[in-house]
This record gives C-alpha cells, sequence and structure tokens, in this order.
C-alpha cells in the first residue's frame, strides 16, 4: 500500500487490511488482540512500528503492545504514561479527522514528559511531504457510543505509529485506512475485554459452585456422622420449630426412627417442666440444658445450641441444633448438688439445706406487719391469679405499687404478695386458738452418748440411720427432717396447730424409742422435742435457736430417768 498513489489503491491491499481486522476479532485473549493490533498496522498500513497503549481502570495508559523492533518493545512495554500527560497531546497538533499528528516543530516539548516513547534516527525530510524522526501520529480508540448517537464511548487506548515505509506523510487514503482501522481496534478490544471478564466470571463461578458443593458436601459429612445430635427445624410460619432433618446420633440419643423425628418439633418433646426454658432460648446462639423425651417415655439430659442457617442469600432461614447428651455429667452434678446439701450418713437434707429450706418461707417483714397481706388479697381477686415464684412469694404487675403497698413493705417491694407464714399467738401452755403455722420440732436423742461410748461408732452410725428412717416415715408429704448435727435432728410441718405440733411430737417419739438393731443387739434411745414455730420477721437461725431453748426446758422438765426409753 506504500507504494501505491492515491486514489489508486490495489485489491490486495484491502485484501491484507480486510485479514488482519478479521485476525483481531478472533484472537483467543485480550493480550492476543492487543498484539494483533500492533501487528496489523505493521502488516496492512505500511509503517514500520507501531505502539497499543492500553488504558487502565485507574484511566492512565500502559504499553500493552509493541510490533516492528524488539528493541523498542523490550525498553517501553509495560510503561506507563500518566492520562493527563495523554491527554495533553491528544489535544494539540493537527487533528486529521479521527487521528492526532504533532510534526516535529510542535513535538519537542513533548520529549520530558512521562508518556513512554522511543527515538529513530533519519536524515531531515528534503520535501513538505516527507516525513521526520521526530514526527508523531496518534489513533485514539474509542468504544462505540449508544446506539443511534453521534458521540463516541470511552476511550480505549491510542495507536502511535512511526516512520511510513515510503517516508512521506500519510495522504487522505492513508489517514482513512489508520482512523477505520483504530475504530475496529476499539471494537476488537472492547469485545475482547468482554470476553476476558466473561472467562473471569465464569471461572469464578465455577470455582464458586465447587467452593460450594464441596461446602455442602462437608456440611452433610459433619451434620450426619456428628458424634452428637443435629436437627434442622423450620423458622417462622406456622411450621416453626417443626423438625425437617435429623442425624443419626440425635436419632440414637432419643430411640426415634428419623422418619418419626419429622413429625415433631422440639417443643413436642421436652419436658413440661423445661418448656419455658425451650422457649426463652433464642434461635441465634441460643444455649439451654433442658430433657428431651425418649421413645420409651424415659428423659434425658441434653444440651441444646442453636444458630441460623440461610438456604441461599436471600432463601428461607432455617434453624440448626446441636443436641448433646450431658446425662452423665447432669447426674454427677446431682450428686454433687445432694451431697452438698444431704447428709452422707442418713440421707437427710443437713444443716445448710435445713436452713436454705427455712429462708425460703421466711421475709424480713414482721409478724404485725403481715395485716398487709390483706391488701394484696384484694389485689389478687381484681387483677387475677398472682405469680408464685418457689419460695413462696407472689407477685401481682398489674396495678401500680403506690396504689396498695407502702415504700416500706420489705425486700420483695411493693409488687409482693409473698404468703407470709405466722405463728399461733398463744404462749405453747395457753389455749389453742385453731390458728396454722409452721412447725419446727427440734429433736435431741437421750442416751444415744452412752451406745457410743458402750458399743462403738458403728453402733451409733446404724442408731441414726435408724432414727432418721423412723422419723422420714412418720411424716407427710412436703414436711422436711433434716440432721442438724450428731444425734440432733429437726422437723419441719407446715400448717399445724400447737395440738397437732404437740400430737406429732408424740407420735415421733413412741417411733424413736421402740428397740433398735445395732451390731447384732437391740438396743433403745430416748428423744426429747422442743415444738418451736416459723414466722416472717424471724431468720433461720432464730427460728432453730427458739425451737432449741424449748427442746432444752421440755428435756429438763422430766426426770432423767424418764428421758431414755430404755
Amino acid at each position: 500500500m506504500e507504494t501505491e498513489s492515491e486514489p489508486y489503491v490495489r485489491l490486495a491491499s484491502l485484501r491484507q487490511l480486510h485479514q488482519v481486522m478479521a485476525d483481531m476479532n478472533t484472537a483467543r485473549s485480550l493480550a492476543d488482540t492487543l498484539q494483533t493490533v500492533a501487528d496489523g498496522v505493521v502488516a496492512a498500513l505500511g509503517y514500520e512500528l507501531a505502539c497499543v497503549n492500553l488504558v487502565r481502570p485507574d484511566g492512565d495508559l500502559v504499553v500493552a503492545a509493541f510490533s516492528g523492533n524488539q528493541a523498542a518493545e523490550a525498553l517501553i512495554t509495560g510503561r506507563t504514561g500518566s492520562r493527563a500527560s495523554w491527554d495533553r497531546r491528544l489535544g494539540m497538533g493537527r487533528q486529521w479527522g479521527g487521528l492526532v499528528f504533532i510534526p516535529h516543530s510542535e513535538g519537542w516539548v513533548l520529549d520530558d514528559d512521562d508518556v513512554p516513547q522511543w527515538y529513530t534516527d533519519g536524515p531531515a525530510p528534503r520535501f513538505e511531504d516527507e516525513w521526520h524522526p521526530s514526527d508523531r501520529l496518534f489513533a485514539p480508540m474509542y468504544a462505540p457510543g449508544p446506539p443511534g448517537g453521534t458521540s463516541s464511548g470511552e476511550l480505549v487506548g491510542v495507536l502511535s505509529v512511526d516512520r511510513p515505509r515510503n517516508g512521506r506523510l500519510p495522504g487522505a487514503w492513508g489517514r482513512e485506512a489508520l482512523q477505520m482501522y483504530a475504530f475496529q481496534a476499539a471494537i476488537a478490544i472492547t469485545n475482547a475485554r468482554l470476553r476476558s471478564n466473561m472467562q473471569r466470571a465464569l471461572i469464578r463461578l465455577e470455582r464458586d459452585q465447587q467452593a460450594l458443593r464441596a461446602s455442602e458436601e462437608s456440611f452433610r459429612q459433619a451434620f450426619e456422622y456428628a458424634p452428637s445430635g443435629m436437627a434442622i427445624a423450620e423458622m417462622g410460619g406456622d411450621q416453626h420449630g417443626r423438625i425437617l432433618r435429623t442425624n443419626d446420633a440425635l436419632c440414637r440419643l432419643l430411640g426415634r426412627p428419623a422418619s418419626a423425628m419429622r413429625r415433631y418439633a422440639f417443643s413436642d418433646l421436652v419436658h413440661p417442666e423445661d418448656i419455658g426454658t425451650l422457649l426463652r432460648t433464642s434461635a441465634e446462639g441460643g444455649r439451654a440444658e433442658l430433657r428431651l423425651g425418649r421413645r420409651d417415655g424415659s428423659y434425658v439430659w441434653v444440651s441444646l445450641r442453636n444458630s441460623v442457617v440461610a438456604d441461599a442469600a436471600d432463601g428461607p432461614r432455617f434453624l440448626l441444633t446441636h443436641v448433646e447428651d450431658i446425662e452423665e455429667r447432669k447426674r454427677r452434678e446431682l450428686q454433687l448438688a445432694h451431697r452438698a446439701s444431704h447428709d452422707s450418713l442418713t440421707g437427710l437434707p443437713n444443716s445448710a439445706e435445713l436452713r436454705a429450706r427455712l429462708a425460703a418461707r421466711l421475709c424480713r417483714r414482721p409478724q404485725a406487719a403481715a395485716g398487709h397481706a390483706a391488701v394484696a388479697d384484694a389485689m389478687d381477686a381484681a387483677y387475677g391469679h398472682p405469680v408464685i415464684d418457689s419460695g413462696g412469694h407472689t407477685y401481682d404487675f398489674s396495678a401500680p405499687p403506690d396504689d396498695f403497698a407502702p415504700a416500706a413493705a420489705g425486700p420483695y417491694g411493693a409488687f409482693d404478695h409473698h404468703e407470709h407464714v405466722t405463728a399461733p399467738e398463744d404462749g405453747p401452755d395457753g389455749p389453742d386458738d385453731g390458728a396454722k403455722g409452721l412447725a419446727v420440732l427440734f429433736c435431741d436423742l437421750d442416751g444415744f452418748k452412752s451406745i457410743n461410748d458402750r458399743f462403738g461408732h458403728n453402733a451409733g452410725d446404724a442408731v441414726l440411720i435408724e432414727v432418721a428412717r423412723r422419723l422420714s416415715g412418720g411424716l407427710r408429704d412436703g414436711d422436711t427432717v433434716a440432721r442438724l448435727g450428731g444425734d440432733e435432728f429437726v422437723v419441719l410441718a407446715d400448717g399445724l396447730g400447737r395440738a397437732d405440733a404437740a400430737d406429732l411430737a408424740v407420735r415421733l417419739r413412741n417411733e424413736i424409742i421402740q428397740p433398735i438393731r445395732a451390731e447384732g443387739r437391740a438396743v433403745r434411745v430416748g428423744a426429747s422435742f422442743g415444738i418451736g414455730w416459723a414466722h416472717c420477721g424471724m431468720t433461720a437461725d432464730e427460728v432453730l435457736k427458739s425451737a432449741d431453748e424449748r427442746m432444752y426446758v421440755e428435756k429438763r422438765s422430766r426426770p432423767k430417768q424418764h428421758r431414755r426409753a430404755g
């Protein structure tokens, strides 16, 4: 093409130009496309050197491909020129349609900017249309604009060409060909970028899908083969909490097949006493220890840990519950708690447990102030059933506190409907007015020390065990008998009048004085009982001290020879 006179162009040159344009659009990658663009300028447009400057995401232009000179290619490929310097170049010189020509007479001001460039040697031109070694010709490449519009899209890159083979400045045909080539190159580069981005996206998608499949498989294996129970349940809607899936460990723990488990929610399986614990357990990060029902009707202690999982980014959420068998740990905890609160010899509640049970029934309000309970009763009638805690305190939150109780109502506050413990008003020797209260019977064995001294501690232990059994057998359900220490026992019996308490003491004494087999022989002990009464305003120690004093009064009131039954 460089040897042809315009406007006469050989058909072979057009075919060559068409071929390089076709090659641009069939390159496999963006790098191949860029190199094909540079090579096409040298092969079909008649220039010895060509460079493709590609716009980077940050706006600067990098030398992405070079053709025609390996030394120059090694020198500037990969180097970057700022967008400001390129905008300056594209805004000066002569505008040849879509091309920018900067003659050597103007371009010397660009020698020191940051745009990568090469320098060629050659004689100074003798004619006006000859190419000077310092001339510069740029072909900006713009992406196609919107359909139907007249403006071009964003700048994709800039083609830099040098040294036409015929040594002359390009004529009308050469300029038109270079401009058309730059336009097609911009389309090819844009398409190559899109394909590259799509390929990277597809690769990322495939990797994500592989990772998701691996994660799902890992979750499935972790779920199915976990040594502890796992379950997935629905969240929200009418079927909230319904079990959708369980692993083998949970099925074995509860003795139920997976098909049967899908008919239940955890609320159907939990022990009735633990339903409140389950309902208070949050879905996200909630933990609880409760009992779940087995198929055989028994219950097992488990630890539940909840977490929320989503089926997809915006898909339905499910409740993942980890169920750990803690039956053995709970059994040990109960054993330790029992040991801490019960006498190791007799199995009865010990002194600490006795005081705790007494303290749970008593408040600091004096007995004389218990008349305020009438106000609480009236509020119960007005607002329905009160709430009763394990310590005998009832609460009604329906009315303002200042409406029915003074600020000095006691430690439980103005909402307290505590069922105050009262005692009969008359003295121990006075008439029985029929009032009921919490009787505290303090029992001290008579003659026990002599059995220890004569027959040894094993015999003494056998006597204590048998006395504990007889005391327990003589009480009602709900009453308490505790070993205070040594040969002292205490009985708590609620709802008794004075005559009832006296009858109970006589009945228990008659049980104790019966012969006891100890170390192969029959022995007998006596018992002295002191009857005290617990009421609010007293501490547990004060109650026990009162009963103890009455016991000693009763012991001293009987002749020494009658204190033992034998």
